[in-house]
Order: structure tokens, then C-alpha cells, then sequence
């Protein structure tokens, strides 16, 4: 098995396989306002090399590869760019937030079972405003499943820091149609654009948006290289009680995301904490509906023991038991 291990920089930690950087978290970006400033996971990398993300594109500057972005929280925005109004369209506001790093565990590397690397981090969330609205817990870690798959485990515990209710949604929860994205977003690099977008049992396109399913895949082709790889990523059964619906797309540019508020708002209450966990397949090679399915078996029985609570990061740094799976407000 593989080890792997993590080294910080002062922006960013580095998760590293046999002397390669597989990924990037940058923790501590600089980004205007307007981009609602938060960390993001690029470049990410196969095992083999070939880059599966695509940072800050033309077309979208607030993608940034792997991100935990939500278009629509109360009235903010931790997306970025302008936010769909009901009866009016998108509209650039005042309210593009910024998911604040504030610490991570004393260890920025723990051993997390099987040869694989873990780290955990505090974070505060901040409306343009000025108001903290949300305290995050946020856990990364990686393992190998394969000599050519590896899985980023992402869990996010999401605390509401204010005196009332905070509802997540979506731009389809404010009238658009089948705009449900929100929530772990992936967007994949150019030369995905006209990949295939692979579900339980099929491989099609756009037309899977807004389907219900555990996991999803795309795999694409890469240029220079002639190469192909394959990304999946896996929603924790326990997370909403219900497979999410998922926002992909495939014709326009590549892209996959999990949005648990897809088509119906969640509010957290004041105090209450909602917990998410996924985990992303990264692997070389073209892949179908059933490579694709095996991946997601992997890492489903890998997220469980790479995500496990131990530790949190207090307000000096210091480790403290976790108050472990909290939903509160939260069907």
C-alpha cells in the first residue's frame, strides 16, 4: 500500500504520493469579493499525473477545482459571482462571503489507517457584512485504493454561529429550473468538455442533471497526453437520509456536484450542526457506468475509516473530543 503524507506551505498543505503532489489545498487564497473567497482543492492529480481539475476558468472565475460552495445560505452567497433572484435573474449583490481559515490541528497530518494522510481544520464563515454566520469543522484526508485509484475524503461539520434560523438552498429553490448546483463542487478541465457523465447503470450527459443517485462519475480525455481518466464522487448514505440530487454537466464544460439542497431548502437552527461527507475518486484511465461503480464501492467502504471524528481543533489549536454526527435543523 502506498503511503502518503501532507506538507503545509503558508498558504496551502500538499498531499504527496511516492515524491508527487497528488493534490493542493489551498487554505488561505486571494481572491476578490466578488469570487466569495474560500479554500479549494487544484491542481488534482491521478496517480499517473494527468491533471483533473481546472482552476478559475474564463467563463467562471469562481470555480476553483474541488470547493465546498453554496450559492445560497439565507440571503448570502458562499458561491460566488452574481445570485439568482426569483422574478429577476442573476444579480450581482452585496453578499458574495468568505469561508475563513482560521487553524488546523496540531498535526497537520494524522494517520488515518491503510498508508493513508488526514487533517483538520476550524473555519469561520463571513457575509460581506462582516457577520460570522457558520463555525466549520472540516476534514480532508486521502488513501490509495488501487495502483490506479486514490480517494480524497471531504466531511464538513457546519455549526450555526447565529441567534436564528439559516436556510440552505439552491438557484432552483429560488426559480430556476434544474439549477440545483451547491454544495461540493468539481469542475473538470477543458478538454473533459464532451465526456461522459457516468450514474449506476448508465452513461450519458446533461440530461442525467438532477438525478438521484449515491455517486456519479465523468471520465474524459486529456490533452497533450491522449490519456484518459475518471473522477467519481461518493455521497455518504447517512448525510440527508436520501441520495442527493446531482448537478453535471458535460456539454457545456465538465463538471460534478452532489447538492443536497438541489430542489428543497434546509435550515439549521441557531446552535444546531449539520454534518456532510464525501469522497472523490481520482483515477487514470477512460472508465464506464461499471468501472465507475466498482470505484464508488472502494470508496465508500474507505470513507468510513478515512473520515472517522477523532480530534478538533479548539480555539488555541488544541485537541478536544468531537461531538461526533450532529443534523440538527436538518431533515
Amino acid at each position: 500500500m502506498t503511503d502518503l503524507r501532507i506538507t503545509r506551505d503558508d498558504d496551502r498543505i500538499m498531499i504527496h504520493a511516492q515524491g508527487e503532489i497528488l493534490a493542493e489545498y489551498v487554505f488561505r487564497p486571494e481572491h476578490p469579493t466578488f469570487e466569495s473567497p474560500r479554500p479549494y482543492v487544484s491542481p488534482l492529480r491521478t496517480l499517473g499525473g494527468e491533471t483533473v481539475s481546472l482552476y478559475r476558468p474564463h467563463d467562471h472565475v469562481w470555480h476553483k477545482g474541488i470547493a465546498w460552495s453554496l450559492p445560497v445560505v439565507g440571503d448570502e452567497n458562499f458561491w460566488g459571482g452574481p445570485t439568482f433572484v426569483r422574478g429577476e435573474g442573476y444579480m450581482q449583490l452585496p453578499n458574495n462571503g468568505e469561508q475563513r481559515h482560521v487553524a488546523f490541528a496540531p498535526k497537520d497530518a494524522a494517520a488515518a489507517g491503510r498508508g493513508a494522510a488526514r487533517c483538520v481544520e476550524r473555519l469561520e464563515w463571513i457575509t460581506q457584512a462582516g457577520e460570522r454566520i457558520f463555525d466549520e469543522e472540516r476534514t480532508l484526508a486521502a488513501s490509495v485504493l488501487s495502483d490506479d485509484a486514490w480517494v480524497l475524503g471531504f466531511a464538513t461539520s457546519m455549526t450555526n454561529a447565529t441567534d436564528r434560523a439559516i436556510s440552505i438552498g439552491s438557484p432552483t429553490t429560488r426559480g430556476r429550473e434544474n439549477a440545483g448546483y451547491g454544495g461540493l463542487f468539481w469542475r473538470g478541465p477543458r478538454s473533459f468538455t464532451g465526456g461522459q457523465v457516468l450514474a449506476p447503470g448508465v452513461a450519458g450527459g446533461d440530461e442525467l442533471r438532477g438525478t438521484r443517485a449515491p455517486w456519479m462519475g465523468f471520465t474524459g480525455r486529456h490533452d497533450e497526453t491522449d490519456g484518459a481518466s475518471t473522477v467519481v464522487i461518493v455521497d455518504d448514505p447517512g448525510n440527508l437520509q436520501h441520495p442527493p440530487q446531482w448537478f453535471a454537466r458535460s456539454a457545456e464544460f465538465a463538471c460534478l456536484c452532489p447538492a443536497p439542497f438541489f430542489s428543497e431548502e434546509h435550515e439549521i437552527e441557531p446552535g444546531a450542526t449539520m454534518s456532510l461527507r464525501y469522497a472523490v475518486v481520482v483515477a487514470d484511465g477512460a472508465g464506464d457506468a461499471a468501472r465507475a461503480a466498482r470505484l464508488a464501492a472502494q470508496a465508500a467502504d474507505r470513507m468510513g475509516e478515512l473520515l472517522a471524528p477523532e480530534t478538533t481543533v479548539g480555539e488555541t489549536g488544541t485537541n478536544a473530543a468531537v461531538a461526533a454526527g450532529a443534523t440538527g435543523g436538518v431533515p
